[in-house]
């Protein structure tokens, strides 16, 4: 049984009991899951509005924004205290001391969304005092959930998570993404051309969030992303960590905007090896 089917239970918004991992999990499965219901109802409208971000390839929809707003609305009015840091309209600030912090993608995976591809996600994580205390990622085409506590393992449904058992990295299936910006893709796409006689393979599906929940429950041997912002890994990389991945950045950062590598512990060594000698952090 799931941490979230154990900890269930009613508590009054802000009170102690309500910001222990269990109550703030229960919270962020029912917000997400109808923030991806409406993602799913709104993606014929949403392909019709379609304007640009960072460059035209980047696209961000309708969607994205009516479904940021529907789960900052919810997340307040059951805790008017907490903050959020969201994609579209969350804010940065850091929170009080002792405060919970939300932290949220929309959807995960927009040009995936734009073109019908069933790879796309609802992801939210709680965080206290700067650490993630729960998360869930919610395919929002699927309905399939992955979910954690810190703490509390990672689960897929009713199935606790604990990754893959990699003989060796030449046997590993590793995942990545790639930026919007052209002179960094570049740059990525030569570490790609690097590590790719590696490995078994490279996968490239379009959402760090599904990423990091594949490769929890081991559909996936690693992945790697530079480039990515809190609120695409949040969720996903403390699904991943409570599977018993190492989630970590480069040459002994922690992950980050530099760099995020998700591996089991037979093979994050050998992973990181590899990325680092092939500059995976570095370039624009």
């Amino acid at each position: 049984m799931s941490e979230f089917s154990q900890t269930s239970q009613s508590s009054t918004p802000g009170s102690a009991a309500g910001s222990t991992p269990g109550a703030l999990l229960e919270l962020a499965v029912r917000v997400a899951r109808e923030a991806a219901d409406t993602a799913r109802r709104m993606r014929a409208e949403a392909i019709g509005d379609v304007q640009t971000k960072s460059t035209a390839t980047d696209v961000v929809t309708a969607a994205d924004r009516a479904v940021e707003r529907q789960v900052v609305e919810a997340l307040r009015a059951a805790r008017p205290g907490d903050g959020v840091l969201g994609e579209e309209y969350g804010s940065s600030a850091a929170p009080e001391p002792g405060a919970v912090r939300w932290i949220l993608d929309p959807i995960d995976g927009t040009v995936n969304y734009l073109y019908g591809i069933p790879q796309y996600a609802v992801s939210l994580a709680a965080e206290l005092d700067g650490e993630v205390i729960a998360g869930v990622v919610v395919n929002a085409a699927t309905g399939d959930e992955w979910t954690a506590t810190r703490g509390g393992g990672a689960w897929r449904g009713e199935r606790r998570l604990h990754g893959s058992a990699p003989t060796g990295l030449d046997q590993s299936l590793v995942a990545t993404g790639f930026s919007y910006d052209a002179r960094r893709r570049a740059h990525q796409g030569r570490v790609v051309a690097g590590l790719i006689t590696q490995v078994r393979d490279i996968r490239r599906f379009g959402a760090a969030a599904l990423d990091l929940c594949a490769v929890a429950e081991g559909t996936l041997d690693g992945y790697y992303e530079k480039g990515l912002n809190p609120w695409d890994w949040a969720a996903g990389a403390l699904v991943a960590t409570e599977a018993g991945v190492v989630v970590s950045g480069l040459n002994g950062a922690a992950p980050g905007p530099e760099m995020l590598v998700a591996a089991p512990p037979a093979i994050c060594g050998p992973l990181l090896t590899a990325l680092e000698d092939l500059d995976a952090s570095g370039g624009p």
